[in-house]
């Protein structure tokens, strides 16, 4: 049975990293590795992104229930994802009721009012609350870390790069281990062997 992983990271078309989520699949696509995988961040069944008023809030507690359903976090860091700051806009702890709200990205019905009358404090064990102003990346990070999963960092480069990682990261910088690898031939390619081992298929 194909094991449940979540990958993150940053999908900025231009100068973001879904490069690395790219070769990763290709791995788990590729009948000769022993990388078979369902990635979570990515159901097959839809997403609430295509809801018209999706709210970034939406968007987090689906992260929460898709990092939960995983056995390992893949965390992808580029030399832009200390910088990204998207879903940190949210008001309605600072302004409280009637606040208005920046909607994810892709919502058709622009700011509009935000739709919680109530909240509460999540307790030591529940989730990271989904109304809140962490980045949708720091966010990931932080449930995978209150879930205990098995987490794995790398860099979107050839080298170790630790003035890439957020802060929010910083206390796993041990962890974090270069994607890419020259072979035989001074190719750059991704170092499948490592992912493999990390994600616990040796």
């Amino acid at each position: 049975m194909s094991r449940r992983i979540y990958i993150s990271a940053d999908y900025a078309p231009n100068n973001g990293d879904r490069n690395v989520v790219d070769e990763i699949h290709k791995w788990c696509d590729d009948p000769r590795r022993n990388l078979s995988f369902y990635d979570t961040a990515n159901p097959s069944c839809g997403s609430v992104s295509s809801d018209p008023d999706c709210r970034p809030c939406d968007l987090k507690r689906e992260f929460n229930q898709q990092i939960n359903a995983s056995s390992a976090v893949i965390f992808v860091v580029g030399d832009k994802t200390a910088s990204r700051t998207a879903g940190n806009s949210c008001k309605r702890n600072d302004e409280g009721v009637g606040c208005e709200c920046t909607p994810y990205k892709q919502n058709t019905k622009g700011t509009s009012t935000c739709k919680w009358q109530t909240t509460s404090t999540p307790g030591p064990y529940d989730d990271i609350g989904n109304i809140n102003t962490y980045s949708y990346l720091e966010h990931e990070f932080k449930q995978a870390v209150r879930r205990n999963k098995n987490i794995v960092i790398v860099y979107n480069s050839l080298n170790y790069q630790s003035n890439w990682l957020p802060i929010y990261m910083q206390d796993y910088k041990d962890l974090a281990h270069p994607f890419w690898k020259k072979d035989a031939w001074g190719n750059r390619v991704g170092d499948y062997q490592y992912i493999k081992k990390a994600l616990g298929y040796d």
